[in-house]
């Protein structure tokens, strides 16, 4: 088994795939809810690190400023991606997340696509695209954790 960082932008598929993965047995944490965020771009240090210590075999889910830091402790750094009129759709559509639905919003999720994705994409190990059904996400990321899909 493995850690797994599924990192990307709003709307790419992180939580979807997380659900898919827990239905699947997979331990897993979407550092969106929690308190593993202090105000919505960091990860708290001290929480992630317990999180961290306490799991061999986990994927965490999540997009904030510091989560280099903590790349060395996974064992793959997932960029989960879609084009951004994709993206926008999906937050406007979405229940349980009202993120992505106010126009200001969407010109964030503009403006982080066109300037945070790519650093995302070179630093990642792997790319899946949002696009796919997520059942075939969820194989990929179970062959990454070493689990038969």
């Amino acid at each position: 088994m493995a850690r797994i960082l599924i990192t990307g932008m709003s709307g790419a598929g992180k939580s979807t795939l997380l659900t898919e993965l827990a239905r699947r047995g997979v331990a897993t944490v979407d550092t969106d809810y929690g308190g593993y965020t202090i105000d919505d771009r960091l990860w708290h240090v001290e929480k992630m690190d317990a999180l961290l210590a306490s799991h061999e075999d986990l994927v965490v889910s999540g997009t904030v400023e510091n989560q280099g830091a903590f790349y060395d402790r996974f064992d793959a750094v997932v960029l989960l991606s879609a084009p951004i009129d994709v993206l926008l759709d999906r937050v406007r559509t979405r229940e349980g997340n009202t993120y992505g639905r106010a126009a200001e919003q969407q010109e964030d999720i503009r403006r982080y696509t066109a300037e945070v994705e790519p650093l995302l994409r070179r630093s990642a190990t792997h790319e899946l695209d949002g696009r796919r059904p997520v059942t075939e996400l969820a194989d990929e990321v179970e062959v990454l954790l070493g689990s038969p899909s």
